[in-house]
């Protein structure tokens, strides 16, 4: 079993302890986002050792943790579908970034190792519109000679659940398209024209593994932990490009993060020669009036720890890029200005 493997294991384990009611008082609990779960479950184990604190995450996609939140059925949803300010507002909610990453295609294709295929916007657009339906199409051989292209069938793989994952995705296809926006749009769930529906990025990643000529798109962690087949995009620029946490870091060069704004940001189609064109960040929502103003304070210590060097290490060994000290500074005075105790007494200073 791979190191990866035991930790989302452990993490698995801890929320079916959570649920039959065996968890201790002091472990903090969460659930939305698949995008970020391998970096919340390594951060979970070190900072378990650390601290004897656990983390219970329940890795259900952005619409389940968005809804928990709402709910107050956790101390903090995560989502991949960052919340504008009037809807923050009006459910008392207040939101910040954690890391950023990339969305990747990925492919099942005989022949064609990671990193080969070169797709552009027009044909990921028509794949996912069901336009291109073969592999050896003569859109995507123009971008690709020499490379053995079957004459098979593609079968599009996407996500079933309401999903941040998605919305990065169809937000990036609506900015390239407008065939895809007025037909499709963006949002965690959409309609689509075409595919099987696979829940959670662990759900897509599957049955990409199983299905032979098909296309997904799954969070990068995803793909480097399967081992999968990416693609290279072509970017704003006008450069094919590898998915990488450079590249990803390339694209979140010019966000400009606001705390009055709830921190909206969206990092799709960014300019810059290096730029992945499908990055984006995975965001944490948390009640700015606290019932239970101790679990707050636990769930901030813990992102308080993973805003650290270790933490953000942790994230690059992962792939993910660590948010900037400034950036971090921000969300911690924004937890001081805005989540408080019933009684308004602040919760963390």
């Amino acid at each position: 079993m791979s190191k990866m493997n035991r930790i989302v294991s452990g993490i698995g384990l801890s929320a079916m302890l959570l649920s039959a009611g065996l968890a201790s008082a002091a472990d903090i609990t969460g659930a939305g986002a698949t995008f970020p779960y391998p970096i919340y479950a390594k951060w979970a184990e070190a900072y378990k050792t650390q601290t004897n604190v656990g983390m219970n995450y329940q890795s259900i996609g952005s619409g389940g943790g968005i809804k928990q939140i709402k709910a107050k059925t956790v101390d903090f949803g995560a989502s991949d579908k960052p919340l504008k300010i009037e809807e923050l507002d009006f459910d008392g909610l207040t939101q910040f970034p954690t890391v950023i990453g990339g969305v990747v295609p990925v492919v099942n294709v005989e022949g064609v190792a990671a990193g080969q295929l070169k797709l552009t916007a027009e044909t990921l657009t028509a794949i996912f519109m069901g336009k291109i339906t073969k592999w050896n199409d003569p859109l995507i051989a123009a971008d690709n000679a020499g490379l053995a292209l079957p004459d098979s069938l593609i079968t599009v793989v996407h996500r079933s659940d309401g999903s941040g994952t998605t919305y990065i995705f169809t937000t990036y296809l609506s900015q390239v398209s407008l065939d895809w926006k007025r037909a499709v749009g963006n949002d965690a769930a959409v309609q689509w024209p075409v595919g099987t529906g696979g829940k959670g990025n662990e759900g897509v990643a599957s049955y990409v593994q199983r299905i032979k000529n098909s296309i997904g798109y799954v969070e990068y962690a995803y793909a480097l932990q399967n081992k999968m087949n990416y693609v290279q995009l072509k970017n704003r620029d006008g450069k094919f490009v590898k998915p990488d946490a450079a590249n990803f870091k390339a694209a979140a060069a010019n966000a400009k993060w606001e705390a009055d704004k709830g921190f909206y940001m969206m990092l799709t189609n960014q300019p810059g020669a290096d730029s992945w064109p499908i990055s984006g960040a995975t965001f944490i929502l948390m009640h700015k009036n606290q019932d239970k103003p101790e679990n707050a304070k636990e769930a901030l210590k813990f992102f308080d720890w993973a805003f650290t060097p270790n933490g953000d290490k942790m994230a690059m060994d992962l792939d993910y890029v660590p948010l900037p000290e400034n950036v971090t500074k921000m969300i911690r005075d924004a937890w001081k200005a805005k989540i408080k105790a019933s009684n308004g007494q602040v919760i963390w200073n």
